[in-house]
């Protein structure tokens, strides 16, 4: 299996000079195939390439059903291509349109719609989620830690991010890296499909970069209720998130929560009093 880092000689300059090596994330391309038909050429860091691949065709609407998905597995491949393909297998009663893919022939790691022409072609029929869950923003707020505890690639390099699904007691499901945050998000949605976990109406989902309309989106297929970050969000993110019944929060960290849509989900006072002067302005 390829490496998600390789070392590489630098030069670092402050009050001195010198020569020592880093340790960077890997950018590589993963082809993948519906069975021996290339579907899409996605740009990511290598691991947990089945789940990626799971998690991407359900997130984008290439399969209509998660159980549809019986396996994921690596092809041989000479050259440049060594470890990067993967073969994904369906039922044979699987309702499949590959078309969502097809509009474009790659995808880069930092863009989750590369390729579409318009937002209405990547909107999916997805059922509102359910109410039920509710999380306390003391819990909340230990998420970002938890998450950060765990990001053993981020400590190696510094340049990748993470998308990480919880409980409500704040329990850590799984956590997935990459250096596209779609991919982390589509990694983590591809390991609960391949562990028989869909729907995650009872999950929260924590991103480490912003929160945008193609992370909702995903979220929204795979039914969970509530999506956190630690930065900001779009306007186009809380429109759909708040069509489809979520809960959306953002700048989640140092104690404090805002949240964007849905707060009839958080219950409770931030554990650190908010000490932000607000002005007329806002």
């Amino acid at each position: 299996m390829n490496k998600p880092t390789h070392r590489h000689r630098v030069t670092r300059i402050g009050h001195d000079r010198s020569g020592c090596t880093d340790e960077i994330t890997v950018e590589e391309p993963l082809e993948i195939r519906l069975a021996d038909a290339p579907i899409v050429v996605t740009m990511r860091t290598p691991g947990h390439d089945a789940e990626l691949a799971a998690g991407l065709l359900f997130t984008e609407g290439v399969v209509e059903n998660p159980n549809d998905i019986t396996g994921a597995t690596p092809v041989e491949a000479d050259g440049p291509s060594t470890g990067n393909v993967i073969a994904v297998m369906v039922a044979d009663h699987a309702r499949i349109d590959p078309s969502p893919m097809r509009r474009c022939t790659s995808i880069g790691s930092s863009c989750g719609v590369c390729g579409k022409s318009a937002i209405e072609q990547v909107q999916r029929d997805a059922d509102p989620v359910r109410d039920g869950l509710s999380i306390d923003p003391a819990v909340l707020s230990t998420m970002t830690d938890t998450m950060r505890r765990n990001q053993h690639v981020f400590d190696q390099t510094g340049g990748i991010h993470a998308a990480a699904l919880f409980d409500a007691t704040g329990g850590l499901q799984c956590l997935r890296e990459d250096v596209g945050r779609h991919n982390a998000v589509d990694k983590v949605i591809g390991w609960a499909m391949l562990d028989g976990r869909l729907p995650l109406d009872e999950s929260i989902l924590v991103v480490s970069g912003r929160t945008s309309f193609e992370i909702v989106q995903k979220s929204l297929r795979a039914s969970i209720s509530i999506v956190a970050s630690i930065s900001a969000t779009t306007s186009l993110a809380i429109e759909m998130a708040n069509e489809g019944n979520m809960t959306l929060i953002g700048f989640l960290r140092d104690g404090r929560v805002t949240v964007y849509c849905g707060d009839q989900r958080v219950v409770g006072q931030s554990t650190r009093p908010d000490k932000t002067k607000m002005t007329d302005n806002g």
